[in-house]
């Protein structure tokens, strides 16, 4: 950068002064800031100020230290940056686990208008509902579409890591490549969501088989114990859920990009949140809140019309599979969006507990003036994310 030349400003057409190396010279000394209100005169910048150079910004996000802003920001230009492998392959998943619930709510939506429609066929309709065969075809479909959602959204996280980890240097990757990159981590990137399963069910089976004993007992201050627990149980897992949530909110980060295994990177990721855990649930929470706005201004139209379709053309099959397909594209919108959203920031989120904790800022800033020097972005980018990079361990 030439000398006075301040920082942020392009440099001026000058003409060159002299035989040798043509280096632009200003046409007139800088004039000193005016002192600030109300300071008088001596006061504010002093005379050759400049303010400081603005963060390296090769990719998506500045290198250093992020705010919520550029959380945010990042991921939306992570989407913009490559859509068509994050939003197309959200899109996919999103659409694979949808269906089976869509599917499933048409045909129960299609029992109740028929009651409806019919008032005499409203207990054979009911018991129809209550025997096996109606509750397989009630909550089967529910089931195969978590099982669905459990296995997509797990390898859409996966792949979409590796898409972010690069694109934080400028790089791009196809779905292909990023697949080929991430299939060897797959086993402990499901270890990790199997583990988070596990741990989050575990409460509201032993809730469950609880609620279940003192049904058994059939006392007469049973209702009123059953409703006193529910509500306690309610809060007291809600605090629960959101607590192991955002100690484990890394882990996937922690496999796909620092190669770690299942039980290693819950550690990793309850070792990054230490310090700043408050932030860290904060950021996820409104994370969450806004994508969920956002997402049920996508899926309401299509799930109000599917209902619609599927209470008042009751016994017809073309309106059941219209209110199958109209609520298929409710959700699949929504999710599409949700996905790629909540993956990006907790990326991000992730990158900036590193910096702050590890001075990794100050690696990425490092490989950033070298990949810019060789004016592109090498695959070995992705191995500056392994901790024995860090800075400060």
């Amino acid at each position: 950068m030439p000398y006075g030349q301040p920082y942020g400003r392009p440099p001026q057409q000058q003409t060159p002064h002299g035989p040798g190396p043509q280096t632009p010279y200003p046409p007139h000394p800088q004039q000193p800031p005016p002192a600030q209100p109300g300071l008088g005169p001596g006061y504010g910048p002093g005379y050759g100020y400049t303010p400081h150079p603005p963060a390296l910004r090769p990719g998506i996000i500045p290198l250093r230290p992020l705010a919520l802003g550029d959380l945010l920001d990042g991921t939306i230009k992570l989407i913009r940056s490559n859509p068509k492998a994050v939003l197309g392959l959200s899109a996919v998943a999103a659409l694979l686990a949808a269906i089976p619930l869509a599917v499933g709510q048409a045909f129960m939506l299609d029992s109740v208008g028929g009651a409806l429609a019919d008032p005499e066929s409203a207990a054979a309709a009911e018991q129809e509902l209550s025997s096996m065969y109606g509750v397989i075809g009630q909550y089967g479909p529910t089931l195969i579409s978590y099982v669905v959602q459990f296995v997509v959204v797990t390898l859409l996280t996966g792949v979409l890591t590796r898409i972010l980890g690069r694109a934080v240097f400028g790089g791009n990757l196809t779905a292909g490549e990023a697949w080929g990159l991430v299939k060897g981590r797959m086993p402990a990137l499901f270890g990790v969501v199997g583990l988070m399963a596990v741990i989050m069910l575990v409460p509201l089976l032993v809730f469950a088989l609880l609620m279940f004993a003192i049904a058994a007992s059939a006392s007469a201050d049973s209702v009123g114990m059953v409703i006193g627990l529910t509500l306690l149980f309610i809060v007291a897992y809600f605090a629960y859920y959101l607590f192991f949530r955002t100690r484990f909110a890394f882990a996937s980060s922690v496999v796909v990009l620092e190669g770690r295994g299942p039980l290693d990177a819950m550690r990793r990721s309850w070792h990054l949140v230490t310090g700043d855990f408050w932030r860290v649930l904060g950021i996820l929470l409104l994370t969450s809140l806004l994508v969920g706005l956002v997402a049920g201004l996508l899926t309401v139209p299509f799930t109000l019309a599917g209902t619609m379709f599927g209470m008042f053309g009751a016994g017809a099959l073309s309106t059941t599979i219209v209110s199958a397909v109209l609520i298929a594209i409710g959700g699949t919108l929504g999710a599409m969006l949700t996905y790629p959203f909540e993956a990006g920031v907790a990326g991000l989120l992730y990158a900036d507990r590193r910096m702050r904790s590890e001075a990794f800022d100050l690696v990425l800033q490092t490989a950033a003036i070298e990949q810019q020097r060789q004016g592109w972005v090498h695959a070995s980018a992705d191995e500056l994310w392994h901790p024995s990079n860090s800075a400060r361990p």
